[in-house]
């Protein structure tokens, strides 16, 4: 993956990532028996700049943001190309690198910028950043949220592919707004492709993005009202103790 490669095209670098027919995937095992790859053909486009993956915890949103990161030539454990900050030696599940082995890619035009964000090895990340040097460093300083955006305003106004695993998990709901204003300015700016996986209604509102609702159907376009994330959020704040008292009761 080359590096330090800039264009004037605007994103979206990344077009489209597909299992190669001519792989040889065992759909038996993990990740390749997960749904989204074991009903035929798997294959995703991207349309928009930013496309955001929803559905629930099991279905393969981080596994396949795994593979898509590996495939572009980043850590699957997190972090920019050439980082290797988390040590994968005793990790049980591998599932990125994996499908990564599967997965051909369409670009226009390849990009070696950006970065991947996973929030379980963040501070792992973080460190191995400030233990180098990074130009602000210190982000382990601030509390867990404000490192979070800290990090994401040094980082993600450079050009780029950035992949973002639940960025929200930090994060206040007044700070998720903090982080859907970069993510706006993102766009507007229109030298970043972003890829992300949430749960949060806040970010899925983003103005402009392909949201694509992951099951164990597959993938499919879906509009933020439709999601089950914003009807459970919209119902326990209409009647919070009567969605409370009835989810306790199932």
């Amino acid at each position: 993956m080359a590096r330090g490669r800039h264009t004037t095209l605007p994103p979206p670098y990344l077009k489209r990532v597909w299992i190669d027919p001519d792989a040889l995937v065992d759909h038996a095992a993990y990740p390749f028996c997960l749904p989204l790859f074991a009903r035929g053909p798997f294959e995703l486009q991207f349309d928009a700049p930013v496309t955001i993956l929803v559905g629930e915890n099991g279905v393969g949103k981080s596994t396949l943001l795994e593979g898509i990161a590996v495939l572009a030539g980043f850590d699957e454990g997190g972090g920019g190309p050439g980082y290797r900050a988390v040590d994968h030696s005793t990790a049980i599940e591998r599932g990125g690198g994996d499908l990564a082995r599967a997965l051909k890619a369409a670009w226009l035009p390849r990009i070696g910028q950006g970065w991947f964000f996973r929030a379980e090895s963040f501070f792992t990340v973080a460190r191995y950043l400030d233990a180098a040097g990074s130009p602000s460093a210190d982000f382990l300083s601030h509390s867990h949220g404000e490192g979070f955006l800290r990090f994401f305003e040094e980082r993600c106004t450079r050009p780029g592919l950035f992949i973002f695993d639940e960025p929200e998990s930090a994060l206040s709901p007044k700070r998720q707004f903090d982080f859907l204003k970069l993510l706006r300015r993102m766009q507007n700016e229109s030298r970043t492709q972003v890829i992300m996986a949430t749960h949060s209604p806040i970010l899925m509102a983003l103005p402009g993005a392909a949201l694509l609702q992951m099951s164990r159907g597959g993938l499919d376009a879906v509009e933020l009202k439709e999601t089950d994330h914003y009807r459970l959020t919209r119902e326990f704040i209409l009647d919070p103790h009567g969605i409370t008292a009835a989810m306790l009761d199932e």
